[in-house]
């Protein structure tokens, strides 16, 4: 399995100070499901959400997840699936509560007011979308590793998802943000793909620094 080497450590304080949109937030469990999906992706992460940064309004975290305990702040609700969550809140969550160590990756350049506004979008037709179960999970990236598009996925791909999971909300949105080159289907992506031991597709121009650990 794949390991992560990580040099840097900074404060969450620290972290929330250079939050910026397109940042990259990774999370690392030990629990059996986690090493599941640690196994299945070859990866040492298992979990993936993006910064969102408006004004000078509190740091955010995108992302999907099963639970419903914290409020969303795009929609105002309690709810599962894709969410917008205070990015503080939302790690010290991970950190504490599911015992997740967590790892920052900074864009760059500084994503422009323009970057920002398609990921506003995006937010807006995803949020809400469902976590799909475990099983559901488990068989999409499976079929999401070998790189094959079926035409149904290809139908799909800028239909609002009846479900998705961390990775693809995030990869979704990146694509529209201009950050990720479109065309991979929406199963091709999994936690695994936004670390730095693997490739995404950047757009020209756009590049991720290594892992900062972010310490509780």
């Amino acid at each position: 399995m794949a390991t992560m080497d990580v040099e840097s450590v900074m404060s969450l304080e620290d972290g929330l100070a250079l939050a910026r949109t397109g940042d990259l937030w990774l999370f690392r469990g030990r629990t059996l499901v986690n090493k599941a999906m640690h196994a299945a992706t070859n990866s040492p992460v298992n979990h993936v959400g993006m910064a969102v940064v408006v004004d000078d309004l509190p740091p955010m975290l995108w992302h999907s997840e099963i639970g419903r305990s914290m409020r969303d702040v795009y929609s105002g609700r309690h709810h599962r699936g894709a969410q917008l969550h205070d990015l503080r809140e939302a790690v010290q969550r991970w950190q504490v509560r599911y015992q997740q160590r967590a790892f920052l990756r900074q864009l760059e350049p500084e994503a422009s007011e323009a970057v920002l506004d398609a990921a506003l979008l995006s937010i807006g037709r995803l949020d809400g979308v469902g976590f799909p179960s475990y099983a559901r999970l488990a068989l999409r990236w499976l079929g999401g590793r070998d790189g094959h598009l079926s035409l149904r996925d290809a139908a799909r791909q800028r239909e609002r998802p009846l479900t998705a999971y961390c990775a693809e909300v995030v990869g979704a949105t990146m694509e529209e943000m201009g950050i990720l080159s479109p065309g991979a289907p929406r199963s091709w992506y999994d936690p695994g793909r936004f670390w730095s031991g693997d490739t995404l597709p950047l757009e020209p121009g756009w590049s991720y620094g290594a892992e900062i650990e972010v310490s509780s």
